[in-house]
């Protein structure tokens, strides 16, 4: 896929006009542009593209290299790899799966900003990728939110693994916009001269808008954190029940125990083994001890 750039509008040409435009853009295979030497050749440009695992841009004499992943927002969703070249004439975009011409193509057919360049190019097209996060966060919020429903009304079936995965995903989308807020910078020092006064303003608002989504994600760790605390603070109250019962069930028994040890000695000199009444007064005096202390908890509103 090759554009132009002319006159502040996006134009679909072929690769022969590409090549000899002042502003252009092109969409190549990651694995086309490592194999063919022909591309390097005509862009002057002998980098190839090895694995890509995070996002970051290197600055080179002539050119600017940068890698991209970004995270899938769906489950067990596969993420989204390219690379991009950056010259002063072109931006080279090297994409496997297809997902970046598919993003091209919506921005061409899109209204475009007055006066548009290749950097606005750039920014929108970077943009692009990040348009829904914010609904994805709030998402995340109340995903948070009803797991802390469920713990405050004892319903915290799987909490552990719920919780994990949104924590993993809250920090893996925290690094993403981290690495973007850094490449935003990257690209508003210029030290390669490429971009004018105008264009390094919409990459300072770049990175202003990674660093708020970052602040973002890390309002909604907290938020996690206190939602696991809230949790542990359920799990402790529990406990703390169990023992209280536990302790009065214990301190009931408490006489009792001492009532069957004592007439369990069995001495030969002990009046009462041989008293008809005496196993009753037991259960009797037993039973006595029960309620006694069954009032006083409730009184000192234990129970």
């Amino acid at each position: 896929m090759y554009y132009n750039i002319v006159n502040g509008e996006i134009y679909k040409t072929n690769e022969q006009d590409f090549w000899n435009c002042d502003r252009g853009i092109c969409v190549f295979k990651l694995s086309e542009w490592n194999e063919e030497h022909i591309l390097r050749e005509k862009t002057g440009i002998w980098h190839q593209a090895g694995q890509i695992h995070f996002c970051k841009m290197e600055k080179h004499m002539d050119y600017m290299f940068g890698t991209f992943r970004i995270p899938s927002k769906e489950k067990g969703g596969r993420d989204i790899i390219f690379a991009l070249y950056i010259t002063k004439k072109m931006i080279i975009i090297l994409d496997d799966d297809g997902e970046t011409k598919e993003a091209v193509k919506k921005l061409v057919a899109g209204p475009l900003r007055k006066n548009y360049n290749l950097w606005h190019f750039l920014y929108d097209f970077l943009l692009l990728f990040i348009n829904e996060d914010l609904m994805f966060l709030e998402k995340i919020e109340r995903d948070i939110a009803v797991i802390e429903e469920d713990v405050l009304e004892g319903r915290a079936e799987k909490f552990s693994y719920r919780m994990l995965y949104l924590k993993k995903l809250i920090a893996k989308f925290y690094h993403y916009y981290i690495q973007l807020k850094v490449i935003g910078d990257e690209l508003s020092t210029d030290e390669n001269g490429f971009f004018g006064d105008k264009d390094i303003k919409i990459f300072d608002t770049f990175s202003d808008k990674m660093e708020r989504l970052a602040d973002e994600t890390q309002l909604l760790r907290e938020y996690a954190m206190q939602v696991q605390d809230v949790y542990q603070s359920e799990i402790e109250i529990g406990q703390n029940d169990v023992m209280k019962v536990l302790t009065i069930v214990t301190t009931i028994f408490l006489p009792l125990t001492l009532i069957a040890g004592w007439y369990g000695m069995n001495f030969e000199h002990m009046p009462e083994l041989k008293y008809k009444y005496s196993y009753p007064i037991v259960v009797f005096v037993s039973i006595l001890i029960i309620f006694g202390s069954l009032l006083y908890f409730k009184k000192k509103r234990f129970l």
